[in-house]
Formats: C-alpha cells, structure tokens, sequence
C-alpha cells in the first residue's frame, strides 16, 4: 500500500471502525456562475492504471473486510444462499434451423451452459458453449449470441470481467469449430445475419486511444462482416461524423431485403430508423423515420412491410407498419391501436404478433393477426412476469417462460394452431414457497400520485412495526420493475424479511408519461415516491426507520444515495450499488452522454440546477449522522465507472460524524453486474446480508441449513 497516499487511519468515534482517510484536492468548477468542489476528483482516474487509487481499494476492501467477517452469522448467511441457489435453471428455448437452442446452469456453474438438441422429444443434448471453461474464476463470460437465421453460424461474444466490451467469435455450427474471426471493439450491438449466413452487420467504435474503461464511447459505425476474413476487410455501411452520440442498432428482414438501422442517441426515445434495400447495389439508405420526435422499435417483417411499435400518439404505445414498395413514399398503418395497459414488446412468429402487455406490472400475452385483428390471448398460470422468445415465419409454435416472487421459471411451449400451451421444463426448488404471500398495495406520493408496490412476507407475519425490510427501488430509463423468482429474495424472506418493490415514476410501467414524470427537472418525483413508499411502510406498521434498509443498482443506486442524504432519518441502512453518483460529470466517462435523455444536460441552467440539487456526491452535509451504508461496485464497471462510488464513499465517510459503519465493497474482475459469476454474487450477497443483521435494530432471523 503507498504509505504516501494513505498517510493515515482515522477512527470513527464510537464506531470502532478505521477508515483510510482520502487525500482531498482544492478542486473546484464554476458551472452557471455556480462554484462547485470536487475534492476527490483523483478518484476518477481508471483502478487498473492508476495506483494511488488502486491503493485506495485495497486499503477500503481491508477496511470493509475486516468489518464483515467479524460478523459472526456471515458463514451461515452464506452456505444458505449456496443451497438455496443450488436448483437447475431452465433458460427459455428458442428454434434456429433444424435446432432447439436453451442455455441451463445446473445450479452452482458460475456462468450458463448453451445447449441444442434436435426436438423437445430428443434426450440427445449437446454442448454448444461452456463459459465455465474459459477461465479459472469464471469471471470470463458469454456476453451475447446471434445465430444466422439458416442455422449455419453463430456470432457469440466474450465479455472479460463484467466489461461491456465484447469480442465476437463465430462458429461454425456444423462443426463445432470456431472460425479465425475475432471482431473487437464492439459494445451495445448484436450482429444481425443475412438469412443464408453469408454476412452479418454490426457497430463497433474505433481502437481507444486512451484508456478504454473510462474513455468516452463516441461516433459508433456500422460495419459488413463476412464470415472466414479479418476484421480489417469489414465495409464501412453507416457512420455519421458530425454527431458523436448517433449509434447504431441494425436488423435484416427475414427474407434479407432490408437493412433497417434504429438510430439512437440515447438510452431511451426518441430515436429515427433508416432502412437499405440490399437486393440493388446502388441502392442508399432511406429515412423510414426522419425525425427525432419519437421512439420506434422494430418488431418483423412481412415481405415490404415492417412491423414498429411506437409511441407516436400513443403513450402507452402501439403497433404500426409501414410498407416500402414505393421507398420514396411509405405508407403507414396502425395495426395493434393503443391499449388499456401498457404495450412492452411484440414477437412476430408464425405470421402472427404477441404483444406483451404490462397491466399493473404484471405481464399479459395477447394474440394479434397481422391485419391488426385480436384473435385472443396466451393464458398465464397467475400474475407475474412472461416473456416469448418469438421465431420465424415458418414456425407454428413458440416458447415462453413465467415466473413471479413465489414461483420459479417456468417454460412452456405455446401451439400457434391449438392455441395450447404445455409446459415443458421448469426450475424446482426444495422450499415451501406455500409460507409466503404476495400482495399489492397502492399508496399516495407526495404530490398525491397513485403509486403500485409489490410486498413479499411470510403468510404469518405481524404487523407490530419491527419487521426487517427491505425496500428495493429503480425509477428510470422506463424500465419496469415486474414480479420475478430470486433465490437471493428468497434468503430475505427465510430470514423473517419483508420485500417491497414500488414501481416508481420514471419506470415504464405506465407508459411515456410516467416514465417522463421521473426524469430531468422531473427527477426529485422518483425520490418523492421512494421516500413515501418508506413512510408508508411505517404508518402501516410494517416497519420502523430503524428496521429499514433501501436497496437500489445502477439508476437504482443513484435513488438510494438521493434518498439516504434528503432523509438520512428514515432508514436503518443504505445499500447503494453500482450507482450514478455525480450527477454533474456522469456524461463524461464512457456511455453517460446517453443518459442525458433521462438525467438531464449540465450545460442547460435549469437542468443543472436540478441535477445539483439531488446530487448524492454533492449533497451530503458534513456532521450529518448517516445510516449504516455499505456502497458496492466492481473495479472493471465501464458502464458506470467506478470512480462514481468511490467519491461518494469517500465523501461520506468524510462528512459522518454518526456511529453506523459507512463503507465500500469493490469487487475485483467486476463490472457492471452482467456476466457475475454464481460464487461471487453469493459472496456479494451474503456480505450485503450480513451487513443488514449487523445493522438493523430488528434482528433477522439466523438463516436455516438443511442440515
């Protein structure tokens, strides 16, 4: 450890706990006449590279180490997590050619395994991939697959340490072998196949100059590869050099006329759609969509006519098609009209549409021609989450899968004749999922908006005020929190936990209007809600500040620090993950720019003044007395880099003047969360779990072994 960098150990009064203490900088910015510190700007810099802040980590992952394992319930905590994840997972199954692809974990793999086999009466199974073998820690994972539609190759990515970076490969199905490709520097892109295999088109960034896990991802281009040469001879299809933030997301019709190109520059709408006819060579690219106005999704295609689902003049969003035989003059057409409920995905399989409705958060399937005619619905076992895996025009069947808080994945195969489904294969777990209940509630925020929360308890529990719970959030980028199985959910309930999961303003529960009411100058809404999700806990006599934790990653991690400094008196205990933390530089590092949809622009006054009011980073007071926190991140996150974390740890360590332990967990060879192995999100878990039993002053019960 550089004895120059951390120069001494502070203790915490009371605590017994010694953090480092963290080198602060006078660093300041002046940002709409406003001044603005930045004392741990040093913390940014990359923890491969750098070794004051590779020295920073250790001394912190010392720090927090040496707090948890003297938590005597910590083994216990995590041998029960180990049997309660060791079930066989059953992955939905999809048909490419001749096959049947899944992918399964047999319980305790650290990483899927992708199977084929020949039907669902073959017991014959083979390997396809096996991530397990690709590193001694598993920290090497499958990062993506894309199979041409004849079954000939498939496209897969490596992902190496939770980076978004992907190295594609391509194998030669028929023989099992891979070919000498090795296509780099690609990130937010699946490679989309002509039909026959030939080629496939993908977007990549240029080779990084600098670093490449903080350097900013900026003018993505769109690339033709074919199968068997370098990468160096790819063509060059699409690229725009005036606008950094325009990147590509490419499709190839089914009978491999179009090229349709979603064009996005964010991560949420609107985005435009540019399409290429690939049967004339002179042919250039059509704008479909022209203009940045609204978000358009592709879903299929019927010979000219391409299938979208949009939010044009339907906020909770519809079905249109638009028909190229004239490409100068497309014509468009509604064929699924805006619903009751919120549409979230359509699969184009059989000649048919499955939407996928989301009513209150919870899934429905329904059954749409083409010609835009209800023709009925795929009936779920309950209220939960299912999702199709689609297919092709040929097919005359489909597989989904459904789950929810008290049932493990399900899959079923769906007949598109019959209009039966059967179920086929499903995850068994050896508890009495009986003992517990979910129920929904609905509360008011603080402007007075209905807000839906799931709760997930033991059938007996009292209502007496001191039930551990845990509060879990997200509230952006219009993603909507829907019921699933979690054998980590699980742990918390064997343990005498509660679950709560509101479904928050700035998810997509209920379409565009809901999901803008929690972002930019709107954003304080998604803490609003959280915050009275909380306060509703405790008038109902769930809980009681001192027994409540929040939980949150990613955007769900910025909601926890918000929350945890515009309150610090409601919760027992924070757990901010992976989380956008400085709100004023997040654009800055890698795809952060895209974010700005949702976030908000530093260079707009009115917007500044809004991300600098929640700021966690800038926004905890020195002398506050904190809730129990522990911050969690992994040292190779590029999608939101871990300098966020370690700042706001940092900080916050800096302003307590309370009791409770405020640390930082950073994992090694972790990114952003994909691809974790299984041993090292026990291990996370049961950290996290075992900080809760230390720190809440309703104890947990001490987890059950099948011993």
């Amino acid at each position: 450890m550089n004895s120059s960098l951390i120069a001494l150990i502070v203790s915490v009064a009371g605590a017994g706990i010694e953090y480092p203490e963290t080198p602060r900088v006078d660093h300041v910015d002046v940002l709409h006449g406003t001044t603005v510190a930045d004392p741990y700007r040093w913390l940014e810099k990359d923890v491969r590279a750098d070794r004051a802040v590779s020295d920073w980590v250790d001394a912190q992952n010392v720090v927090t180490n040496g707090y948890l394992s003297s938590i005597p319930q910590r083994d216990a905590i995590r041998n029960r997590l180990g049997e309660l994840w060791n079930y066989e997972k059953i992955r939905t199954p999809y048909r490419v050619g001749d096959r049947i692809y899944f992918s399964a974990n047999s319980g305790l793999q650290n990483q899927d395994v992708l199977y084929s086999r020949r039907s669902l009466d073959d017991e014959a199974v083979e390997v396809v991939l096996d991530p397990n073998t690709w590193s001694e820690d598993g920290t090497v994972a499958l990062g993506g697959t894309s199979f041409s539609p004849d079954g000939r190759y498939l496209a897969y990515a490596v992902a190496d340490a939770g980076s978004d970076w992907k190295t594609w490969r391509i194998r030669d199905l028929s023989t099992g072998v891979d070919l000498p490709d090795r296509i780099r520097w690609s990130k937010f892109t699946t490679p989309a196949w002509m039909p026959d295999g030939s080629a496939f088109y993908y977007g990549r960034y240029d080779a990084p100059d600098g670093d490449a896990y903080v350097g900013r991802n900026e003018f993505m281009k769109l690339y033709r590869h074919v199968p068997g040469t370098p990468q160096s001879r790819d063509t060059l299809v699409l690229e725009d050099t005036q606008n950094p933030r325009w990147s590509w997301s490419p499709s190839v019709t089914e009978d491999g006329r179009w090229l349709v190109v979603t064009v996005w520059r964010g991560s949420g709408p609107p985005n435009i759609v540019k399409a290429l006819d690939l049967t004339r060579p002179d042919a250039g690219f059509v704008d479909v969509v022209p203009e940045w106005t609204d978000e358009y999704d592709y879903v299929g295609s019927s010979g000219d006519r391409l299938f979208f689902m949009t939010d044009n003049e339907a906020p909770r969003k519809r079905l249109v098609s638009v028909d190229l035989g004239d490409p100068s003059q497309p014509v468009w057409n509604e064929v699924i009209p805006e619903q009751e409920a919120t549409l979230k995905s359509v699969q184009h399989v059989g000649g048919e549409l499955i939407a996928n409705m989301m009513q209150d958060a919870t899934t429905r399937l329904v059954r749409w021609s083409e010609d835009g005619d209800r023709t009925g619905s795929i009936e779920l076992p309950g209220l939960g989450t299912a999702s199709a895996s689609g297919g092709r025009r040929g097919h005359r069947d489909t597989f989904y899968s459904f789950s929810s808080f008290t049932t493990p994945p399900t899959v079923y195969r769906f007949d598109l004749d019959r209009g039966t489904s059967t179920r086929i294969d499903g995850s068994r777990i050896d508890v009495d999922l009986s003992e517990y209940t979910v129920e929904q509630v609905f509360y008011a925020s603080k402007d007075g908006t209905r807000v839906p929360m799931f709760l997930v308890r033991r059938v007996d529990m009292p209502r007496d005020g001191n039930n551990p719970t845990l509060l879990y959030g997200y509230g952006g980028f219009d993603i909507s929190l829907t019921p699933y199985f979690s054998p980590v959910r699980l742990a918390w309930l064997e343990m005498g936990g509660l679950l709560a999961i509101p479904n928050l303003r700035g998810g997509g529960e209920y379409g565009r209007a809901w999901h803008q009411a929690g972002t930019k100058t709107r954003k304080q809404n998604v803490f609003d809600d959280f915050i009275a999700a909380a306060e509703w806990l405790v008038d109902t006599g769930w809980t009681r500040p001192a027994c409540l934790a929040i939980q949150g990653g990613s955007n769900g991690g910025l909601l926890v620090g918000a929350c945890m400094t515009q309150r610090p008196d409601l919760f027992g205990a924070c757990l901010p993950a992976v989380g956008v933390l400085d709100m004023l530089r997040f654009h800055l590092f890698t795809i952060g720019a895209a974010w700005q949809g949702d976030y908000g622009d530093v260079e707009r006054e009115d917007e500044f003044r809004a991300l600098l009011a929640y700021s966690p980073y800038h926004n905890l007071q020195p002398g506050t007395a904190y809730p129990a926190t522990m911050v969690t991140t992994g040292d190779t996150d590029d999608r939101v880099v871990p300098g966020h974390s370690f700042k706001y740890a940092a900080a916050l360590q800096h302003a307590h003047a309370g009791e409770a332990p405020v640390l930082i967990r950073i994992s090694r060879r972790a990114g952003h969360g994909a691809g974790k192995p299984t041993t090292m999100r026990i291990d996370e878990t049961a950290d996290i779990f075992a900080f809760l039993f230390n720190e809440l002053d309703c104890t947990p019960a001490v987890p059950p072994t099948s011993e």
